[in-house]
């Protein structure tokens, strides 16, 4: 019996998935960007690999503080903390739009 693997995307199968007709990118959602102290919305694209930020963070809400090359750095609330996560323009949503 081999060893279970524990990788990043362990156990978010079901978070990360995508329906067959709504497979690939569209470049809009990597083309989007994002002005510091906006409200955006963390929503991960399955498709994309690159800057994902961890799969307990999909569906939380926070706001750009910063950028970090590509990746926009936002501040979210966890458990009475505030954390900052890195995600690239793909995984983010703007509060109040529908990409």
């Amino acid at each position: 019996m081999g060893w279970k693997s524990h990788g990043f995307r362990h156990k978010s199968g079901r978070k990360l998935r995508k329906r067959v007709r709504e497979r690939g990118i569209k470049i809009r959602k990597v083309l989007q960007t994002f002005e510091i102290g906006e409200i955006v919305h963390i929503d991960i694209e399955p498709a994309v690999h690159k800057g994902m930020p961890h799969p307990r963070f999909q569906g939380k809400t926070g706001k750009i503080v910063g950028m970090r090359g590509r990746a926009y750095m936002v501040e979210i609330r966890d458990g009475g903390k505030r954390k900052i996560i890195f995600a690239r323009a793909e995984h983010l949503r703007a509060e109040g739009k529908k990409v």
